[in-house]
């Protein structure tokens, strides 16, 4: 009996979660260039927006209307994963409603419910709004971004790197902390008496900007000590911000390494664990086809005694 055709919901399914290591299709390709081209509009959005913009008079108009675009692509995708979602098995065990009720749950799904549905709603209930308080809703067009982790690989394995060296880079966090507290309360007790210091210096907390682009070896130059004990300080306090750098970066770079090591091992063990399989198939029909030549030799056997 022939196998029915897969149906519609299942191969919207299909083309909006592609299989983990297959190409890009059609549908995936197209949403990853609609967020690369919606977060560049943003960007010509905000010179096109200025009196004095440097953009010819009809780019506004034209960003303006592509962004009405993405915001209802945007929403019909997130229409057509939740409609589709049930096809996949851990949301069909829990029903119609309640799959999609989990799926939108979902991290992923919120941030897809977050690039659209504010700017959404703007367009639908004040249409022609204006003010500062729109470049915040913006803002959330970065949200768009985060669709990109279903597609390119680099950001999961971004994420699972710093789920890897998490311990030691909050171990870091804690140590750069302290350094930055103890250089700022060290330039406040040296400087903070200081005249013509006291805005730098006056305190602890107006001394931690100074440690901060400090020990980030930043340096703006804007803030710095004019004593020589508080230069001695500061020297030996820049030192140590060479290790606030260093020291995550030498995790981050650990733990990636870490990372590709075990997707390449867990990738030959896929390949070894399909040649297995491979093999015992080859091994069956073997012995399928050796038990079809001794059934093939009895039957030549049998002949010959009965012609004879």
């Amino acid at each position: 009996m022939p196998t029915p055709p897969p149906s519609l919901r299942a191969r919207t399914h299909d083309w909006l979660e592609p299989p983990v290591g297959h190409r890009l299709n059609w549908a995936s390709a197209g949403l990853v260039f609609l967020v690369i081209a919606s977060l560049v509009a943003m960007a010509v959005e905000t010179e096109a927006l200025r009196p004095d913009s440097l953009m010819p008079a009809g780019v506004g108009p034209w960003v303006d209307g592509f962004n009405k675009l993405v915001v209802y692509a945007f929403a019909a995708e997130y229409l057509a994963r939740l409609w589709s979602c049930i096809e996949a098995e851990p949301y069909r065990a829990n029903g119609l409603l309640g799959g999609r009720l989990r799926y939108a749950l979902r991290p992923l799904a919120l941030a897809d419910l977050a690039a659209f549905l504010p700017e959404l709603l703007v367009m639908w209930a004040w249409p022609h709004a204006s003010g500062a308080w729109l470049v915040a809703l913006r803002a959330l067009r970065l949200f768009r971004l985060i669709k990109l982790v279903r597609y390119v690989p680099a950001f999961a394995i971004v994420g699972r790197v710093l789920k890897r060296g998490g311990a030691p880079l909050l171990a870091a966090l804690a140590i750069a902390a302290t350094q930055i507290y103890v250089a700022a309360l060290v330039l406040y007790l040296i400087e903070g008496d200081i005249p013509g210091q006291e805005g730098a210096f006056g305190s602890i907390t107006r001394a931690l900007w100074w440690a901060v682009v400090t020990l980030t070896t930043v340096g703006y130059g804007d803030v710095y000590p004019v004593t020589f004990w508080g230069r001695f300080a500061a020297g030996l306090i820049a030192i140590a911000g060479i290790g606030i750098v260093a020291m995550p970066t030498g995790i981050i770079a650990s733990a990636f390494a870490e990372e590709v090591r075990a997707h390449h091992e867990a990738e030959q063990e896929a390949r070894l664990s399909a040649l297995e399989r491979k093999d015992i198939k080859i091994e069956s029909e073997l012995v399928a086809l050796e038990e079809k030549d001794r059934e093939i030799d009895a039957e030549i056997d049998a002949l010959s005694k009965r012609d004879a």
